[in-house]
């Protein structure tokens, strides 16, 4: 009898974790054999944590906050995009012993706002609010679908700059303060930073759409965030949470440990469906 493969998520918090929902819901899908579990592990016991993982037959890890710089400097190996990201939220265990470091939230968040909301980033005006690990996250993979400028804006406009000055190589982009935005408008706002989980909004000009201007939102609840609120009071065409986001880095690691893609729709409308109905 083979052995069940052993995944998890690691997180402090870590109760509401989605994804053992999610990966389990993958794993029946895709007719995998695996078992998948959260665990909340002490902020200063990751790297105990995770050689202990593996050394007893761990195959892969999902990282949440606090974690994610802890799992970048535990991995043997890093990809090229959590090299740029400066964070690994995937790990993988492979065929020669050693820990593979991934970072799928920029892949995940580009495969929600093309493929299932239909949004268009090539040659839009995007800009990013925050400028912490969830925007650099998330950088790279968007700017390589060639938007006309990309500006980050951030209460602190130096780390902004040095994000702007460290993915200077993949097109235009900027930065400024919140109070140095201005009467330019923009196709796609991203709101990375956690303002939402406060039931705050960033300060934002009210002007700062265009007519078919679309806002996303990178944290998800049951009722629309205080920043999909301000967009659908400023005319936004569209917005949207980062519920999809979720489900699809999710589903970049799963191929990544098991290599199948499953496919998102389903788990995403089930987990909608609990969110509102808990409500």
């Amino acid at each position: 009898m083979t052995a069940t493969d052993k995944y998890a998520v690691f997180g402090n918090p870590i109760k509401h974790s989605k994804s053992p929902q999610i990966h389990r819901a993958f794993a029946q899908e895709t007719q995998q054999q695996l078992s998948y579990r959260a665990h909340k592990v002490d902020v200063d016991k990751f790297a105990d944590a995770a050689k202990s993982f593996f050394d007893n037959g761990g195959k892969g890890l999902n990282i949440t906050v606090p974690f994610k710089i802890d799992a970048y400097n535990f991995a043997d190996e890093l990809s090229g995009r959590a090299r740029l990201a400066g964070a690994v939220n995937t790990l993988a265990l492979q065929e020669d012993g050693k820990i593979y470091g991934d970072n799928t939230d920029g892949a995940g968040l580009v495969r929600d706002i093309c493929e299932n909301l239909g949004w268009e980033v090539t040659n839009k005006r995007v800009l990013l609010l925050g400028a912490g690990g969830a925007i650099r996250g998330v950088l790279e993979p968007l700017m390589k679908l060639n938007p006309s400028h990309v500006l980050i804006a951030n209460r602190t406009v130096e780390k902004a700059q040095k994000l702007a000055r460290d993915f200077s190589e993949f097109g235009s982009v900027g930065a400024c303060s919140f109070k140095a935005l201005n009467a330019n408008q923009y196709d796609l706002i991203i709101n990375g930073t956690s303002a939402s989980l406060a039931g705050e909004l960033p300060p934002l000009p009210s002007d700062a759409l265009t007519d078919e201007g679309c806002c996303y939102d990178m944290m998800y609840s049951a009722e629309p965030t205080p920043f999909m609120r301000w967009g659908a009071e400023s005319a936004a065409w569209a917005v949207s949470d980062g519920l999809g986001m979720l489900v699809e880095q999710a589903a970049e690691s799963f191929c990544i440990w098991r290599g199948t893609r499953p496919t998102t729709r389903a788990v995403i409308d089930a987990i909608r469906e609990e969110l509102e109905a808990c409500n």
